[in-house]
């Protein structure tokens, strides 16, 4: 009863519970970042980059942006702390319809994508321990859409996704506590995980395999084995093809290390937020990001660079814990990954929803997710969120071979290669709106400002939109469809507006 008091006394006037204190702050962005991303994605970066030594200055570059980018977004939480993060930090800087877009394009794709991708994951890993859970077991076959590439399936796999999604979106429907205490007891469980995966692939590389630390280390800058076109027929084997392929890299470790900033969606139920949001986002971006390197070190320790690039499924992660453990590594590494993708989600599922809810106050999201329910969370911004995540589970891409074999994928993954690069838009132009709001808000509160400003910002920008020009010039097929999506958000938005205006609602700079 005397927490439950403690609870009531922390409420804020919009309903919130302030309730998160930093380790809760902490394992919200740590849990958010630490999905299947750091399991797989080495190898698509190992075949685009060429070497070790570049695998690795691949994602020192990526911590590098990631931590830069936390400890500058720690001003504008601390300066807003506000449910809604970043939706509100654009909306301040620029304009509603700025802040909009970043929402839009969060519900439509970002966010809701994300989480099927996960929930799906969290099915295709659970179906290593029991078989009869795949995503080739139809509940109901692959039917397709006229003649297009696409069609609706529902395999057991997709089934499960769907309930993971649903089971999460209910639990923290009742009440900031329940989401916080699954969000810790995973992101304890997940890091641990990987910290034992890093530090046994270290044991057992330098003990048992020094031959491959020596190919690897003794050999770090030398290009060699599967090479990938990283656009326009450049590959890492000329100096150029490389500068791009570092480049293209980053959108497979940025997304590894991407929803770090979902912290600042929840920050109206943080405990003294002016302190822990910005301490949070330094101690949670990098921490991981540092796992993550030393993750890397531990597969180069234990994998051939060669075996990394052609390593089946892409996992690597998968591949040392063979190593590590041999004939048990991929049951192990299926536990790891149903551990992680369940936290994963589940910060994500938390954390979403509070960027609609500020939507909502400012008339441009559907007005039942502005509303708190008894247990003081916007459980109708949950229920739309995961109905549409749901739905993403759904759709298939179909793709025919030369010998007229069909082969099935998945829609969101295709969305959120397009929207990688729009989300880049987005954390550029949050980083420059510290420097906009400097001007137009000299005299605000300010209780933490971004570490080495203005230097440190601005690196960030121009090494962002570097790789940003090089993505939209080499990557076409990929960036461009999502700045698409984006720009569906401009007649939404105004559409949005005008029946908010009918309403009597119209959009308000204060949420």
């Amino acid at each position: 009863m005397a927490t439950e008091a403690a609870d009531i006394e922390q409420t804020t006037k919009e309903g919130f519970v302030r309730g998160l204190g930093l380790l809760d702050s902490t394992m919200i962005v740590a849990g958010a970042m630490i999905g299947s991303g750091i399991f797989i994605v080495s190898a698509d970066i190992a075949r685009q980059v060429g070497s070790p030594g570049w695998l690795l200055v691949v994602w020192v570059i990526t911590g590098l942006l990631t931590v830069t980018a936390a400890l500058s977004y720690g001003e504008l939480a601390a300066m807003m702390p506000k449910a809604g993060g970043q939706y509100v930090y654009l909306r301040e800087a620029y304009s509603p319809l700025w802040g909009f877009l970043y929402g839009w394009t969060l519900f439509l794709v970002i966010q809701t994508a994300t989480i099927a991708a996960v929930a799906v994951g969290f099915g295709r890993y659970l179906g290593i321990l029991i078989p009869s859970i795949s995503e080739t077991n139809y509940l109901i076959e692959p039917i397709r859409v006229g003649s297009s590439s696409y069609a609706f399936s529902l395999s057991t796999a997709q089934l499960v996704g769907i309930l993971m999604i649903s089971f999460l979106t209910w639990l923290n429907t009742r009440g900031l506590k329940i989401g916080k205490l699954v969000q810790n007891t995973f992101t304890f469980a997940k890091t641990g995980s990987l910290i034992a995966l890093i530090v046994l692939g270290v044991i057992v590389g330098l003990v048992w395999h020094p031959d491959i630390a020596a190919a690897n280390f003794g050999n770090l800058w030398t290009v060699r084995g599967n090479l990938q076109d990283v656009g326009g027929g450049l590959t890492a084997a000329v100096a150029f093809g490389l500068f791009v392929g570092i480049c293209v890299a980053q959108t497979n470790s940025l997304f590894s290390a991407d929803s770090w900033n979902n912290i600042t969606f929840t920050a109206g139920e943080v405990k003294d937020p002016k302190r822990n949001i910005p301490l949070s986002l330094a101690l949670g971006t990098g921490g991981v990001i540092t796992l993550y390197l030393l993750a890397n070190v531990a597969y180069l320790l234990t994998l051939r660079f060669e075996d990394i690039q052609r390593v089946p499924s892409d996992r690597v992660g998968s591949a040392t814990a063979e190593v590590i453990f041999p004939g048990a590594g991929a049951v192990i590494m299926a536990v790891a990954f149903i551990i992680s993708t369940f936290g994963c989600n589940n910060g994500l599922i938390l954390a979403g929803a509070r960027a609609y809810y500020a939507m909502a106050k400012d008339g441009l999201f559907f007005r039942s997710s502005g509303e708190l329910n008894k247990f003081h969370v916007p459980a109708w911004g949950l229920v739309i969120q995961g109905i549409w995540s749901a739905f993403y589970v759904l759709p298939r891409t179909v793709k025919t071979g030369a010998d007229g074999t069909i082969a099935y994928g998945n829609l969101y993954g295709d969305l959120l290669t397009y929207v990688i690069s729009a989300a880049l838009i987005f954390y550029i132009l949050t980083i420059i709106g510290i420097f906009v709001l400097r001007a137009k808000q000299p005299d605000a509160e300010r209780p933490y400002k971004a570490f080495g400003y203005p230097v440190i910002p601005a690196l960030y920008v121009i090494v962002a939109s570097v790789i940003l020009v090089v993505l939209f010039i080499y990557q076409t097929t990929a960036t461009w469809p999502g700045l698409l999506i984006v720009l569906t958000g401009v007649p939404v938005y105004f559409i949005w507006r005008a029946m908010a205006a009918k309403a009597g609602l119209g959009t308000s700079n204060n949420s």
